[in-house]
Parts: C-alpha cells; sequence; structure tokens
C-alpha cells in the first residue's frame, strides 16, 4: 500500500482566522484538538489541517497550491461566487471541457484551489 497523505501544516497569522476559513468554505472542524501550539482540524474526510501562528512564507506563486475536489462544475462556480460575495480574492478560473476550476488567497496568502473533473 502506498503511504496517504493525511494532513498539512501551515503557519498562519492568526489561528482563529484561518481556522473560520477552512470551516466555512472546506467542511472542516468535524473534529479539533490542540496538540501543544498546533490547532489540527479535520473534514469528514479525515484530513487534517495543522495551523500554527507564525510568519507564513511568501507565496511563489499560483502554481504553489493545494486543492480541494468537489462533485460537479455546478458546486465548483457556486464556491467561487460565494467566496467573490464575501470578498475572497480569486487568484484563477479555468472553464475547460474536462476541467472546471478556481484558485483564491486564503487569509495567509496560500493558494487554495477548488476544481472538479468533468
Amino acid at each position: 500500500m502506498a503511504p496517504l497523505l493525511k494532513h498539512l501544516a501551515l503557519l498562519v497569522h492568526d489561528v482563529s482566522r484561518a481556522r473560520r476559513f477552512y470551516e466555512r468554505y472546506f467542511g472542516f472542524d468535524s473534529s479539533s484538538e490542540w496538540m501543544g501550539d498546533t490547532l489540527f482540524i479535520r473534514n469528514d474526510d479525515g484530513f487534517d489541517l495543522a495551523l500554527m501562528r507564525g510568519e507564513p512564507p511568501p507565496n511563489p506563486g499560483a502554481f504553489h497550491h493545494f486543492g480541494f475536489e468537489v462533485d460537479s462544475a455546478g458546486d465548483v462556480r457556486s464556491l467561487q461566487q460565494r467566496m467573490q460575495l464575501d470578498g475572497i480574492a480569486i487568484l484563477e478560473v479555468v472553464e475547460e471541457r474536462d476541467l472546471t476550476s478556481f484558485k483564491c488567497a486564503d487569509p495567509d496568502g496560500y493558494t487554495v484551489e477548488v476544481y472538479a473533473d468533468s
């Protein structure tokens, strides 16, 4: 069996603000737990985001990102519209025959992709 990616650790300016962003838009926090200075928030798939207060590294560009797959192109567009209404910066939109996606910036400048394969 191949190793399975189960968590991502991010340095953030404000743990509460980052937590709210990932809870609101990406379904995290089915459970959460502090381990020392790090807050682990979990989604329903059992994937953890480890959020620790610190200075995020500078974003080297849109290629440097992590992504969330949703069920359909309609779900991509719906979340994009919701984020735009909430003032979230949308960095890139892709509408192709076999892929619908957008990239946005989280509160700390990390690039996050939302996509659906067609």
